[in-house]
């Protein structure tokens, strides 16, 4: 089916599951029913843990389709190096960073609006991925994001452990 093919609800996003990804495109799902009965708004799927190279392409695709977004919230523990702030499209947007460890990024668009997205590991396969991206968008979810990963196998990877605990390196 292609878009055309639904009927389109002013306000809401196409749902492009079926679309190949090029390169360069943000990878992205939003839940597509104005109730946003779900636990979560949306996945993301950055390549990379370098926010500066994923998060300008994130911000440009939401700002496209729901206005300026003026802050983000970040898990620390998810991202090599976090600023307080970056410029995308001419405009600043404040980062907020915590170290929660919960899987999420959270959009503010305006002052009060906001939308929690599940960020889907950089490592994830795409059959894993996209069915954590389409979980998370289902607006009868009450998984939380951490739930969702490991129930679809995008969890973070652990490296092997030799008997005493020790991290094992492969030389």
């Amino acid at each position: 089916m292609t878009e055309s093919d639904h009927s389109r609800v002013p306000g809401l996003l196409p749902d492009a599951i079926h679309r190949a990804a090029k390169p360069g495109t943000v990878l992205l799902r939003l839940e597509t029913t104005p109730s946003r009965e779900g636990n979560l708004d949306g996945a993301w799927w950055p390549r990379s843990r370098d926010i500066g190279a994923e998060l300008p392409g994130l911000i440009h695709v939401l700002t496209g389709h729901l206005g300026p977004i003026t802050r983000v919230g970040l898990d620390t523990t998810a991202w090599d190096e976090l600023p307080t702030r970056l410029v995308i499209d001419d405009r600043v947007v404040h980062i907020d960073s915590f170290p929660v460890g919960d899987n999420t990024v959270l959009i503010t668009r305006g002052d009060q609006d906001h939308f929690s997205l599940l960020v889907v590991p950089p490592h994830s396969t795409p059959d894993a991925a996209h069915a954590a991206m389409a979980r998370a968008v289902r607006p009868d979810n009450i998984s939380p994001a951490a739930q969702i990963l490991m129930d679809t196998g995008t969890g973070e990877r652990h490296e092997p452990h030799d008997e005493e605990g020790d991290e094992k390196i492969e030389q």
